[in-house]
């Protein structure tokens, strides 16, 4: 029998349970039981009831719901029917609690083994997805779904659907973006590789709140839930799995209200690897949280190496004008063109860090920075060519004096470095200031007030929801 065949054959008495029942099906109960019945049950089902409550809910081409369930799906043919049972018995207990319409939607990214075609005939929506990678085929799935909730799971059975209506009441309370956290809801044996579980999520997880104040408990949690107006603000680009880490990053940043509810992990129901490749992906994750933190990656690196390499610096400049012609400073000459050195590093780390931060405004995931407001009035291209012009006429004045002395003495070796240290690294600060200037107003959309983004009001959490709460004005959530 083919794994499609198989998949179907597995999920037909599900369906008929749920639509016989009208009840939550569960779904793990029997997980892994070899249940017979052919592809004609299935699809007879369908016909059945083919104007059901349900069956319009998730099938209605073109209609407006409230809540989407997107599986990003790539050969799970196997589980991908016990998943979008799962879905649809979770759709199945918001209407009858919220009276929410809802439907199941299949990102496929490329499946070569039926799950498109089990899907479609399990009644879910398919959406092609030909750019490769698990952030991809949600990115699609998100884009094409209809409601005003998404929720967002995998399709290879790990997850149990109905820990979804938590979520989706949590947004219904006001939050943002609703967090699953398997180590609140628990790990059964076999579902997570001890590695995953003790070294990579808790680490990862800590690094996310230490550099963006999530303040969650579990970062990586394949089960969530967020709006989709929501989804719309994070402008999420991410294409592999880094995208969970980009969805929570981009939401601490903006402050959207998170929220975490417990899920539980189950073993897959797969029989292939998994998708999922530790170290690479740990990887991915890890240089996005970089990425999206310039104040760790280069401001505060900058500010430790500009306070190290002045503090030599200026040591060896007060050594220096005490006796002008002392051979050594006492740290030697080597300390003295390393913070040379370090200092041009920490200036130009400073105004990448500065380039960071205002990408990340002008591209609406990054809020202004308080301190933005007080530079906008005197940091303009104009002004770093003007500085950067006198840095560098400053250190070509230090080196000429450094050539006159030189000559006036013979031409003999200058055993203190000192001055010309201090002169390079001027005209280094200089050319790198006019440029980083350049730079700035080029990502700033080649506007040379690349910080007058800070001069505006900006915009409050209470006012960016007032145009979508007047829209839901009309609409009331019942609850029964």
């Amino acid at each position: 029998m083919s794994p499609m065949m198989a998949a179907v054959c597995h999920v037909a008495a599900r369906v008929a349970q749920l639509q016989a029942a009208a009840l939550p099906v569960p779904v793990r109960a029997d997980r892994r039981k070899a249940v017979s019945g052919a592809r004609g049950s299935v699809l007879s089902a369908r016909r059945r009831d083919p104007g059901g409550e349900e069956g319009r809910s998730i099938e209605g081409a073109g209609e407006t719901v409230d809540v989407s369930i997107v599986m990003p799906c790539l050969n799970e043919a196997r589980s991908i029917g016990a998943s979008i049972a799962g879905a649809r018995a979770a759709l199945a207990r918001l209407r009858e609690a919220h009276d929410l319409s809802g439907e199941v939607i299949v990102a496929d990214n490329g499946s070569s083994d039926g799950s498109e075609r089990v899907a479609r005939t399990l009644g879910a929506r398919v959406v092609a997805v030909a750019r490769r990678g698990y952030g991809a085929a949600l990115s699609a799935g998100f884009e094409a779904a209809r409601g005003r909730f998404l929720v967002m799971g995998d399709a290879d059975g790990s997850y149990d659907f109905g820990e979804s209506v938590a979520m989706v009441e949590a947004l219904l309370g006001g939050a943002d973006l609703c967090m699953g956290s398997r180590f609140k809801g628990g790990i059964k044996p076999g579902a997570m590789p001890w590695k995953n579980r003790y070294i990579g999520n808790p680490l990862l997880t800590a690094a996310l709140n230490f550099l963006f104040d999530a303040g969650i408990e579990d970062a990586h949690c394949g089960l969530r839930a967020l709006t989709k107006s929501c989804f719309e603000r994070l402008k999420l680009k991410g294409s592999g799995m880094e995208f969970a880490s980009e969805m929570v990053i981009k939401a601490a940043l903006l402050g959207v209200r998170i929220v975490e509810t417990p899920v539980t992990l189950f073993p897959d129901l797969r029989e292939r690897p998994s998708h999922l490749r530790p170290w690479r992906d740990g990887w991915r994750h890890l240089r996005f949280l970089l990425m999206l933190s310039p104040s760790s990656l280069f401001a505060a690196p900058a500010a430790l190496g500009a306070l190290f390499s002045l503090a030599v610096l200026l040591t060896a400049g007060r050594a220096w004008f005490e006796d002008l012609n002392q051979v050594q400073f006492f740290l030697g000459n080597y300390w003295v063109i390393l913070a040379g050195s370090l200092f041009e590093i920490s200036h130009i780390a400073a105004v990448l860090a500065l380039a960071c931060h205002i990408y990340g405004v002008r591209e609406g995931y990054r809020k202004p920075g308080p301190w933005t407001a007080a530079l906008a009035r005197w940091i303009s291209l104009e002004t770093m060519l003007v500085i950067g012009l006198l840095v560098f006429l400053a250190g070509f004045g230090i080196l000429l004096w450094v050539v006159v002395y030189w000559s006036s003495h013979g031409f003999i070796r200058i055993a203190n470095v000192f001055p010309a240290v201090v002169g390079t690294t001027l005209l280094a600060v200089g050319v790198q200031n006019m440029l980083g200037g350049f730079l700035l107003a080029v990502i700033a959309g080649n506007e040379a007030q690349f910080l007058g983004f800070a001069a505006q009001k900006p915009v409050t959490e209470t006012e960016a929801r007032e145009p979508e709460a007047s829209g839901e004005a009309s609409k009331s959530w019942p609850s029964r």
